[in-house]
């Protein structure tokens, strides 16, 4: 009896694992890499994998969790994969801190000059002067968070280290807008075939941080150049929503979070339509609201949301 009882429990696992799909399995292996449960995380995008590896964020995600887990071979294998799968951000990769591990092997040499080689061809007829100076300003965008990010994080530091910390992003945001609204001021927002994929989402990067009248100044320009390919649908859906909120509308893809200052407690900003908004971020090539809760450390509960949302318009003050 305690045989068959095990034989139907393993028979059973088996039928809820097949029932998982791509999605379950990315989503749990991003949310063990982002916990620091490496080992764990490397299971569950193998699993993703098995079903299908075509999402070159997704292999690149578990190639970081695969180096951090020292499993180079599985790490190597990934980082190939989303290379000859569309992934193009060669400096991040060679900056990335959860690559680190794989320098000394002689496969890192091997998949850089790759890489180079594959850059070099798709780059060949690009503006490399402007590409240069909105990759410079990336950097500067991404390091100065990432080090906001540390200290905020470090529960060693004080609320005057994490100020000063802050202050300085601010004052680096302010001066790369300057030279981003250039840019745009004279030459538009220029695609991806003209700089790159990076470069490209600088322009987006510096907007997203940027005061509300020069957001409410460029989102019909970054509109445009959804339309006409030059920006992506699922950033330009990101600012949307930050602008609806600033303006004291309710967001539309549920992108944005808040949190109530007397508890503490982060939350969904309020949408519009909760019902269908997987729908409206599908059409723009977002995950759904299940997927990306986790990622800010919430929990997707769809009743539970519109049970709130009086209560979370009240206080956010929206119309």
């Amino acid at each position: 009896m305690k045989k068959r009882f095990v034989f139907i429990l393993v028979v059973f696992n088996s039928i809820l694992l097949q029932a998982q799909t791509y999605s379950d399995f990315v989503r749990k292996g991003d949310s063990c890499y982002a916990g620091g449960a490496y080992k764990i995380s490397v299971g569950f995008y193998e699993k993703a994998f098995k079903k299908e590896a075509v999402k070159s964020a997704h292999l690149y995600n578990g190639a970081c969790s695969a180096a951090l887990a020292n499993e180079s071979k599985s790490a190597f294998k990934w980082l190939n994969l989303a290379i000859d799968n569309g992934y193009e951000n060669l400096g991040h990769l060679k900056k990335d801190r959860d690559l680190t591990v794989l320098h000394s092997q002689k496969e890192w040499k091997e998949l850089i000059e790759k890489f180079q080689k594959k850059m070099d061809g798709i780059e060949a007829n690009y503006d490399k002067p402007l590409q240069k100076e909105l990759l410079a300003i990336y950097d500067e965008d991404q390091d100065i968070r990432k080090d906001f990010m540390a200290v905020y994080k470090d529960k060693k530091s004080d609320k005057k280290k994490i100020d000063s910390i802050g202050a300085i992003m601010i004052y680096k945001d302010s001066l790369n807008l300057i030279k981003v609204a250039k840019i745009l001021d004279e030459r538009g927002w220029v695609g991806k075939n003209t700089v790159g994929e990076q470069a490209n989402q600088t322009l987006f990067l510096v907007i997203q941080h940027a005061p509300l009248k020069t957001q409410q100044k460029y989102l019909p320009m970054m509109r445009d150049a959804v339309k006409k390919g030059d920006a992506k649908a699922g950033s330009l859906a990101l600012l949307e929503d930050r602008v609806a909120l600033r303006e004291g509308r309710k967001q539309i893809y549920g992108s944005q979070t808040s949190m109530d200052r007397a508890t503490r407690k982060p939350h969904i900003s309020p949408m519009i339509d909760p019902d269908n908004v997987d729908k409206r971020r599908a059409e723009v090539g977002l995950g759904t609201m299940a997927e990306y809760a986790p990622k800010v450390g919430l929990v997707w509960n769809l009743e539970a949301y519109k049970k709130e949302l009086p209560e979370l318009e009240k206080l956010e003050n929206l119309k």
